[in-house]
C-alpha cells in the first residue's frame, strides 16, 4: 500500500482492516489483553504516514470499538 498515501481515505481501509480483525476474533476484549497493534506498527504494516495510521484508530475510537489509554496504547473495548 505504499502508493496509496495520496488517497485521503486510506485510513478507511485500515480502519476497516483492524475492525475485520476485532470482528473476527482475532483481537478482542479478553484475549492477548485486548491490545491492538501500535500506530507504528500500522505504519509499518500498512505503509502509511504516522497521522494516516492514527485517525485508523481514533476512527475506531469513535465508533466505540477500541479505547486509548495513554501510554499504553488501543484496546478492544467490545467485539
Amino acid at each position: 500500500m505504499a502508493g496509496d498515501q495520496g488517497d485521503p481515505r486510506v485510513y478507511l481501509r485500515i480502519a476497516a482492516d483492524l475492525r475485520a480483525r476485532i470482528e473476527s476474533g482475532e483481537f478482542t476484549a479478553e484475549g492477548r489483553d485486548g491490545k491492538i497493534p501500535s500506530v507504528r506498527t500500522l505504519m509499518q504494516e500498512h505503509g502509511v504516514a504516522y497521522d494516516t495510521a492514527q485517525h485508523a484508530v481514533t476512527t475506531l475510537e469513535a465508533e466505540g470499538l477500541v479505547r486509548r489509554y495513554p501510554g499504553r496504547g488501543y484496546y478492544v473495548t467490545r467485539g
